[in-house]
């Protein structure tokens, strides 16, 4: 399957799970999980939450930040992948200048 995601409208939301500032997304989603690339802008969050729907692999293109996943932080930067398995609680923070730019895989189960 090829799934072209430039075809993909991105969007902005702001405050995601409660956070703080903004990100952008494009989103593919089937059955079996997403593809989410993901920008989060300086200054922005993605809130404390529990991950329900799967687990969540956020592989970081470029920028810097910080992920908390189950009380545990953990360093962010270009190369690093943060995972969250179903049923822990995670956020992400931009704790840099510029995008915190993800390629965010959620794996259903």
């Amino acid at each position: 399957m090829l799934i072209d995601l430039d075809s993909k409208e991105e969007v902005t939301l702001a405050g995601m799970n409660n956070g703080t500032g903004t990100m952008s997304a494009k989103m593919f989603a089937c059955d079996k999980g997403k593809i989410i690339p993901t920008r989060i802008h300086p200054g922005g969050s993605i809130g404390l939450h529990r991950q329900e729907s799967g687990d969540d692999i956020n592989f970081v293109i470029s920028g810097t930040g910080k992920a908390l996943c189950d009380g545990k932080e953990e360093i962010l930067r270009a190369g690093v992948c943060h995972i969250c398995p179903q049923g822990s609680e995670h956020s992400i923070i931009n704790t840099g200048n510029e995008d915190l730019v993800l390629m965010t895989v959620v794996v259903h189960r």
